[in-house]
């Protein structure tokens, strides 16, 4: 699944990196005006259309060419293993360029940059679409993820700043992480729909639709923004950072397919340490850094974005295990796999209506510890499963509520880490959340997912990727809520090494 935004931001005018705010921001109190329900204007309403219907878009993307995999390999003639770089071609810049151009849009324009993703984005599904070779399919797919990396951060700064902080802003978020959710499951079943009927060309053929019907209402809609005094590009930071999440996104992404031995993963996950060490280094010692150090040392920062990192990862790896379950072990076809997901789907959306008001209620910090809980518990149901048929309904059930503290844990994480944000810097902070969101949907199948694919066992394998998952979502919980202070009411947004 693809996350929402953050919101809270801070007044105008602030100029250069991301200082500390002194006084204190309780996240964690209720909010009595949360519960009511806002009105939207009519140009209120399209914006959020445009903006959700792109960001849908990209999540349908994520999914919707999984199921077609085999018939497109037959049609270009890719073999099984050329075939992991049709997700892989989008995944490398789609994570790697997320920080770079969501900092770009903050200098040079949001709403420019969002154009410009989206242009891209469909003129590449065409590609895609009419691909006469395995080259021009992958170089389709390879520009679809470079837009879909200018797309998704200034949607979401072009949401949190044209939505006002509070109920507007909540109800929006709300919508936009429903949304997101369902492109990944509608992706899912839409993908075997259509390659069924249509082929598989009509799965990026439907990109490139969506991207017809958006871009044509977005410039007269979308505000213009950027940040007022326009500092200058952190280039060697840019460049150790995208070249970092390149490199371990590749990494992982090979990993999930032929293990962590081969001689490219282990080049690939020591370079990629390697340049984010060296990123790190440069901002510490930059003037106008791209991410600002100060920033990452937050608590709501630090510990929302490992809030957010855990319920991907760990929500991905589900999702991977329980279709290997359906298919291989229950012999659920194609079609039946995407309908137990498409009641995943339903009832996220259920999740999203309701999650703003559950965050105004208890603030997004306990709710996003609560959403953790409740996902690691309803994962340990699912050690429930054997080979009887009764089984699938214990996986609709389970998985689709897990899902619901899911959507949950998604949109809270968001709301806190980016806290006390100011406008000007939303594109560097929805960066964070969204590059937290691409590692940890590549990094969890590799990790636990391969434990299922290359047990003797299959069943014996799913039980053992389950109960990790498990216990590392639990133990989030645990960490997370110490390290937001959850207990004590009131949470200051301060650096870690304060008091």
């Amino acid at each position: 699944m693809v996350p929402p935004p953050a919101q809270l931001a801070a007044p105008h005018g602030y100029s250069g990196a991301l200082r500390l705010l002194p006084m204190a921001i309780d996240t964690t109190s209720p909010v009595p005006d949360a519960l009511d329900t806002p009105r939207l204007s009519t140009r209120d309403k399209l914006v959020l259309f445009v903006l959700c219907a792109a960001q849908f878009m990209v999540a349908l993307d994520f999914s919707v060419l999984n199921v077609a995999l085999p018939v497109l390999g037959a049609d270009l003639g890719m073999s099984p293993a050329a075939l992991q770089w049709a997700v892989t071609a989008f995944a490398l810049p789609s994570g790697g360029f997320l920080l770079l151009f969501g900092r770009m849009g903050d200098l040079y324009g949001r709403r420019k940059l969002f154009l410009s993703g989206l242009a891209l984005f469909g003129a590449a599904s065409l590609l895609a679409t009419l691909a006469w070779d395995p080259a021009s399919f992958l170089a389709g797919r390879a520009l679809q993820g470079l837009g879909a990396a200018a797309i998704v951060p200034t949607g979401m700064s072009l949401l949190t700043t044209t939505f006002p902080e509070g109920p507007a802003r909540d109800r929006a978020l709300g919508i936009s992480g429903t949304l997101l959710s369902l492109g990944f499951t509608v992706g899912m079943v839409a993908g075997g729909t259509l390659t069924d009927t249509l082929g598989w060309r009509s799965t990026m053929g439907l990109l490139t639709l969506f991207a017809l019907i958006v871009l044509p209402l977005a410039p007269a809609l979308l505000p213009e923004s950027r940040t007022p005094d326009r500092p200058r590009l952190d280039v060697p930071g840019a460049i150790t950072v995208t070249g970092g999440l390149l490199a371990l996104i590749y990494a992982l992404s090979t990993a999930a397919d032929h293990g962590f031995g081969r001689a490219d993963v282990v080049a690939g996950l020591i370079a990629g340490l390697l340049l984010l060490a060296a990123f790190v280094k440069v901002e510490s010692r930059s003037a106008q850094p791209l991410v600002s150090l100060p920033m990452l040392r937050r608590r709501t920062v630090a510990w929302g974005n490992i809030g957010g990192l855990v319920t991907f990862s760990m929500m991905s790896t589900v999702v991977f295990v329980l279709t290997l379950y359906l298919q291989e072990i229950l012999h659920l076809s194609a079609f039946e796999t995407g309908l137990v997901f498409g009641v995943q789907g339903v009832l996220s959306a259920v999740a999203g209506t309701y999650a703003p008001r559950v965050i105004g209620r208890f603030g997004p910090r306990r709710t996003l510890v609560g959403s953790l809980v409740g996902q690691g518990a309803l994962i340990a149901a699912l050690l429930g499963l054997d080979t009887g048929n009764w089984s699938v309904w214990l996986a609709t059930a389970a998985v689709s509520l897990a899902s619901m503290c899911h959507l949950g844990a998604i949109i809270s994480y968001g709301v806190t880490v980016t806290s006390g944000v100011p406008d000007e810097e939303q594109g560097l902070a929805t960066g964070l959340v969204t590059s937290t969101q691409q590692i940890g949907i590549t990094v969890g199948i590799p990790l636990l997912g391969v434990l299922a694919t290359t047990s003797d066992d299959l069943m014996s394998g799913v039980h053992t990727v389950l109960a990790l998952d498990t216990a590392i979502v639990l133990v989030a919980a645990a960490v997370v809520a110490v390290g937001l202070r959850v207990r004590s009411g009131a949470v200051e947004a301060e650096p870690l090494g304060a008091r």
